[in-house]
């Protein structure tokens, strides 16, 4: 009897339990922060940020959200500009996210081009003129450490 139980509360945990965690949607949104949202369409997304920082930039005055599970969003104007992650909870819709290895980047990322800047190697796609959104893969010793989507500044 007791097995049966744990058996029906195992299967209805893993049917109830929430689909895939968050995701990074190629060129729009990380975990439900999408790029151009506003700060309160993101709070009601994803909830009160753990941390807000502020500053002034190059580009104007930014906030910074900081999340759980390695979530950031950048915001300029009051929208965002930028969503990222360092957490493992985070793939595109092809499986890709933070510890994946540079080759499957490059399998399943459509569009996806690498290269090194100053010692650092990016797997990018889009964003190549001001105001274009894009997608970029920061790697360290092979594998992914960060992924975000942004639009181009400058």
């Amino acid at each position: 009897m007791l097995r049966v139980g744990l058996l029906i509360a195992l299967v209805s945990s893993l049917l109830l339990a929430p689909s895939a965690g968050a995701v990074i949607q190629l060129d729009r949104a990380v975990a439900g922060a999408r790029l151009g949202n506003t700060k309160s369409e993101v709070r009601a997304a994803l909830g009160k940020p753990r941390k807000v920082i502020k500053r002034v930039g190059e580009f104007g005055p930014t906030t910074e959200y900081r999340y759980r599970g390695g979530i950031r969003v950048l915001f300029l104007d009051g929208r965002v500009t930028l969503a990222g992650t360092t957490g493992l909870g985070d793939r595109t819709n092809r499986g890709v996210g933070v510890g994946s290895s540079e080759q499957k980047v490059k399998n399943r990322v459509p569009g996806v081009a690498c290269d090194t800047f100053e010692g650092t190697r990016i797997c990018s796609r889009g964003a190549e003129q001001p105001g274009e959104r894009g997608t970029f893969f920061f790697l360290r010793q092979g594998k992914v450490v960060r992924a975000e989507v942004a639009v181009l500044i400058d």
